[in-house]
């Protein structure tokens, strides 16, 4: 049973913009941070990169590169996450994952989450 599904990956010119989406389940947005990650060939060791999360609160974080670009928002009527992103360049060039990666506290309660990972959707960027 897969929980965790992306999708809009694509390949487009530098200066445009995708978004992508991440379905799963209400449970797994009550209890886990939902998080995008990438991972591109271009990138030291080849590591998975944070590039934003949110948690069910609305607090968003991201990583300095993609700030002012880059929006993460929740769908919650939808059970989805989505990653809008502008002014793609080059360096942006990965394959996405949506990731419910970690537990979250919000109105002062903890909640656990084992972590449930998507297999990835790709984006292409070039010149």
């Amino acid at each position: 049973q897969v929980k965790v599904v992306e999708s809009g990956g694509d390949s487009v010119q530098a200066g445009g913009s995708l978004t992508l989406s991440c379905t799963t389940s209400i449970d797994i947005l009550r209890s886990c941070r939902m998080a995008w990650y990438r991972q591109g060939l271009q990138r030291p060791g080849n590591e998975r990169q944070l590039v934003a999360n949110i948690k069910w609160d609305g607090t968003t974080d991201y990583h300095d590169s993609v700030k002012g670009r880059f929006t993460i928002s929740q769908d919650k009527a939808n059970n989805a996450i989505k990653l809008q992103m502008n002014n793609l360049t080059i360096d942006d060039t990965a394959r996405y994952y949506c990731a419910g990666d970690r537990g979250q506290s919000y109105d002062g309660v903890w909640h656990s989450c084992r972590g449930h990972w998507g297999q990835g959707t790709q984006v292409t960027v070039s010149s």
